[in-house]
């Protein structure tokens, strides 16, 4: 008599499936972000999947999670359209980011132990390593992990998990590029670590704000250059 079969690990297949969605929307929102994909342009559920290597079912998805967001809306017959991005749009984003970056920041200042700081020096050393070897995505991870460790220095976790999804909105990758960005980042933090470790609340939270007023500048320019708006 047989063996009666294994049943197939369906919650593992289905995390993956979802952790693909969330990379293919990511993609998107920054092709979208940068005017890589400009408005109006049709986002193909089969071009796209084979263009990043995936099946249609999680471009599909994330997709659907973009319409949520309101960066693509669904023509009837048509597909999925790429939804105009304004300039209001960019100081939106960035406004509500930097607010809450800079009620973070605040409180860094105040709870932030003097082992966290020294593990902030340690992480923006392997961001100035990351820009000294020219790979993008170390810079983009080398970024990620400094604000990082400098949010849950507040321990405000909720407030950080905020801050995290809005960022998915603030394209990495144009600024790990961007020759002029890394330098001045590494100097920026430097500045932010000194004033942490002289509980300067005031220089902290003035520091973040230019962080988030500098990419914003960046990320206009450079749609400017490209001629979104024209």
């Amino acid at each position: 008599m047989n063996a009666p079969a294994k049943p197939r690990p369906q919650g593992r297949r289905a995390v993956r499936r979802e952790q693909l969605s969330d990379e293919v929307a990511a993609r998107l929102r920054a092709d979208i972000m940068t005017g890589t994909l400009r408005p109006g342009t049709f986002i193909r559920l089969d071009e796209t999947a084979a263009a990043l290597g995936v099946s249609i079912t999680p471009v599909r998805e994330a997709l659907r999670t973009l319409r949520g967001e309101g960066m693509v809306q669904l023509e009837p017959h048509r597909g999925h359209v790429v939804v105009p991005l304004t300039r209001g749009d960019i100081e939106d984003i960035f406004w509500l980011q930097a607010t809450i970056a800079k009620e973070l920041a605040a409180t860094a200042a105040e709870r932030i132990t003097d082992v966290e700081i020294d593990e902030l020096e340690r992480l923006n050393d392997g961001l100035a390593a990351a820009i000294d070897r020219g790979k993008t995505e170390d810079v983009v991870g080398a970024e990620f992990l400094f604000h990082r460790a400098l949010n849950r220095a507040t321990g405000r976790i909720k407030l950080a998990w905020f801050l995290l999804h809005v960022a998915r909105y603030l394209p990495g990758q144009i600024y790990a590029s961007d020759a002029t960005w890394g330098p001045s980042a590494v100097a920026t933090h430097r500045e932010v670590i000194a004033a942490l470790r002289r509980r300067d609340v005031d220089t902290v939270v003035r520091l973040t704000s230019g962080e988030f007023t500098d990419a914003a500048q960046r990320l206009v320019d450079r749609l400017d250059e490209i001629g979104l708006w024209t």
